[in-house]
């Protein structure tokens, strides 16, 4: 049978309240709104992902594509250049003449179909770039959205770990003192029980599991020395009978 001071297990219930203050903090840590937000814009993000890399790797193929059509056609104009520099020369026989005319005429024709192959890519790209630019933004977006979030979560975050290590130092300070067998019955309930190990008595009802006791038990707590620690026969909580002042309340 374990016993304690009165005046111990009525202290008991000011370590109580601060205990249940404390777990009501952990909750809510666990469940901050800006938690459920940053997993939501990951999972976005992710899904988004594999489109700005496919976005990009197209604009990236495409410009290679572009600075090849360029160059291309650059050597066909060069080509072109040269040969026509050769006629206004005057410096070939009639043969050679005919021949760079020839060739001129081949090159014109090159030139074209490079040059339309040149605007084809450059239309294609600029499509692709555009579709990059709106993923990139939605990407931007985003981010600025975690970014965002993550502030709220750490500044709530900040202001809960506070609150619990101030709520720490009451609990050792209600906790000094108290008789060592009573702390560590109570330590044991309150962990299979939900968080709370010990309760008010109350118009004989246990505040702990909300229950109204049978006459036989509550006679049998109102007979049970004051130092003994009474106990729940419901819900097992240690049961601190409180002053009648304090029950009417």
């Amino acid at each position: 049978m374990v016993t304690a001071p009165p005046e111990h297990q009525r202290r008991l219930l000011e370590v109580q309240a601060l205990d249940t203050r404390a777990q009501q903090l952990a909750h809510k840590r666990r469940n901050l709104p800006a938690l459920a937000t940053i997993a939501e814009l990951d999972k976005r993000l992710a899904d988004l992902h594999g489109s700005l890399v496919d976005s990009r790797t197209a604009v990236a193929d495409l410009e290679r594509e572009l600075v090849k059509a360029e160059t291309d056609v650059e050597q066909v104009r060069s080509r072109a250049t040269r040969d026509q520099q050769k006629l206004d020369a005057g410096a070939l026989n009639a043969k050679d003449a005919q021949a760079v005319v020839s060739e001129l005429e081949s090159l014109a024709r090159r030139q074209g179909v490079l040059e339309e192959a040149q605007l084809e890519v450059m239309e294609r790209l600029e499509a692709h770039q555009e579709a990059l630019a709106k993923v990139e933004a939605a990407h931007a977006e985003l981010v600025a959205a975690k970014e965002k979030a993550e502030s709220e979560r750490d500044a709530a975050l900040a202001e809960i770990d506070a609150a619990a290590k101030g709520l720490a130092a009451e609990r050792a300070t209600a906790a000094d003192g108290l008789d060592a067998g009573l702390l560590a019955l109570y330590d044991r309930l309150r962990g299979h029980l939900g968080g709370t190990g010990a309760a008010p008595l109350r118009g004989g009802r246990c505040e702990g599991c909300r229950l109204e006791l049978n006459p036989s038990d509550l006679a049998a707590v109102k007979a049970a020395a004051p130092d003994q620690v009474v106990r729940c026969e419901e819900c097992g909580r240690i049961l601190v009978r409180v002053p009648d002042d304090a029950a009417a309340a």
